[in-house]
């Protein structure tokens, strides 16, 4: 059988993870990468094609499937729009479609098993029966630790696409594969959470100080040359800070920034929002951070609905407070995704001044982020709801 991965910039990683699984199980299986729809119109036509798509990408995907189903190619969406709208994807054309996650259903598929929705959210993984990426076909990509999140965010998907019990991936399997990408000339260690500093942790936040040490002192000891924890392409929850494990990240880690996701300076919003944390929780997250000689690189979305003149003034006089101290911003626009509390909330609405603001921030190099192009896709998201409103 042929499996035809359809791989785009935005989904990398999640064709990594179920090819590596597919690889470590099923040896008959032929894996082929398609970074365009032309290299799948040139196989055959009893391939099998997966996508793992986001909302914002679903009029490409519409217009690919379109095109391929047309063509005789079996259909399988996985993925966070998948998992939100599994119907919706049936009718757009897929022959069957995966929520949550897809590792053990996608080989159950293989082996012969048919349905139309396959369901990953009631079964889930240990994330150690799956290897973290490919070795046999060198398709690497930065190790998930973790998977799942507790806090169920009302603007987020990550707690119902991978859940809201945080599962660990060992730090024995964490190492061993990390050797493995040695052999590979592959020196950087870079990870995959929802949380760094709740690796290891029962209830994803409280640090498991032990596990996290355990973790980056051995990945030090097989020669790894960089580790970088706490940053791209994760980050870290502000409630999750202390002296102790930032000491730790300090002592074994390279990077010199922390990636902290605080989203708002207003806490009526955090509060809306379900953050389970306050702005004193980023205000002593960053000062943490910055005895330690990190520079905190802070996480704001803009643009909620429901949010006040008041709200927004708040953030912004926060925003500048942390600037003064040493930090950086990272700006968001809201996208009201499907499967979240905010699905049909509105679209982003970030008034004038609070553009200016924000743009003489990103000309004096103290912020950075796609806010502005992520505003105009959050009115397309809205678009695609079936009851929208005209914003």
């Amino acid at each position: 059988m042929k499996l035809v991965f359809r791989q785009t910039k935005f989904n990398r990683y999640s064709v990594v993870a179920l090819l590596s699984a597919v690889v470590s199980r099923l040896n008959w299986v032929e894996i082929v990468i398609a970074k365009k729809i032309d290299d799948i119109l040139t196989l055959p036509k009893d391939s099998v094609v997966a996508y793992s798509f986001m909302s914002f990408d679903l009029r490409r995907v519409q217009e690919e499937v379109k095109i391929l189903k047309l063509k005789g190619y079996t259909l399988l969406a996985g993925g966070p729009h998948p998992t939100a709208r599994a119907e919706e994807c049936l009718r757009m054309g897929f022959d069957h479609v995966f929520v949550g996650d897809g590792e053990e259903n996608l080989i159950e598929f293989l082996k012969g098993e048919r349905k139309p929705v396959f369901d990953g959210l009631s079964k889930r993984i240990d994330l150690n029966d799956y290897p973290p990426f490919c070795v046999e076909l060198s398709q690497f990509m930065p190790i998930e630790i973790s998977r799942g999140c507790p806090f169920n965010c009302a603007y987020c998907e990550t707690s119902l696409v991978a859940g809201r019990i945080v599962r660990h991936r060992s730090v024995e399997q964490i190492v061993h594969y990390c050797e493995l990408g040695l052999r590979k000339h592959k020196y950087v260690a870079r990870f995959i959470t929802s949380n760094a500093f709740g690796y290891g942790s029962k209830d994803g936040v409280t640090p498991n100080v032990e596990a996290i040490e355990s973790l980056l002192f051995n990945l030090k000891r097989i020669g790894m040359r960089e580790i970088y924890f706490g940053t791209f392409p994760s980050d870290v929850r502000p409630d999750s800070v202390n002296d102790e494990v930032v000491k730790i990240v300090k002592r074994y880690a390279n990077n010199k920034s922390v990636i902290l996701g605080a989203q708002s300076g207003s806490d009526r919003v955090l509060k809306i929002l379900r953050r389970g944390h306050g702005k004193d929780d980023v205000l002593n997250a960053v000062e943490i951070l910055l005895k330690h000689g990190f520079t905190p690189h802070v996480d704001f979305i803009f643009g909620f609905p429901f949010e006040t003149q008041d709200d927004q003034h708040e953030t912004i006089q926060f925003i500048e407070k942390l600037v003064q101290m040493g930090c950086k911003i990272h700006a968001h626009s809201f996208l009201p995704l499907p499967g979240t509390s905010l699905e049909k909330a509105g679209c982003a609405l970030l008034p004038g001044w609070l553009k200016r603001r924000l743009s003489k921030l990103a000309s004096e190099g103290r912020l950075d982020g796609y806010w502005q192009k992520q505003e105009q896709m959050s009115r397309e998201l809205l678009s695609q709801q079936s009851n929208a409103f005209d914003c």
